[in-house]
């Protein structure tokens, strides 16, 4: 492991920028028969990454309670705003949390 000093935390920590966090869980009509309205929550996600809002999105395909994890660009209200019209919460097949979060500007997942 690297060694990480006291001065370089503190440089760094200087460096971090506000982001969203946003968790979806399965909401009361999640079921077999919303992957319709799931496809169209994807392709809007699909949208909102290549407009610079959602650049990080990790859809959760198992059978836990938890269905994604984004990471927005967003302030707080903006991104409820931007939850609260995405097609699968609002048939309910989707619910969400959101957590104000700051990371470093440029961190991404390893391609």
């Amino acid at each position: 492991m690297a060694t990480i000093t006291d001065e370089y935390m503190k440089q760094m920590m200087a460096t971090t920028k506000p982001f969203t966090i946003a968790i979806l869980k399965r909401g009361p009509k999640f079921g077999p028969d919303a992957m319709p309205v799931i496809w169209e929550h994807g392709r809007r996600n699909f949208s909102l990454k290549a407009d610079g809002l959602l650049p990080i999105v990790c859809p959760v395909r198992d059978d836990a309670e938890m269905a994604g994890v984004g990471i927005f660009t967003t302030d707080m209200e903006e991104t409820k705003k931007i939850l609260d019209g995405d097609p699968a919460i609002e048939a309910g097949i989707l619910i969400y949390e959101v957590f104000p979060t700051r990371t470093f500007p440029g961190s991404s997942l390893p391609q």
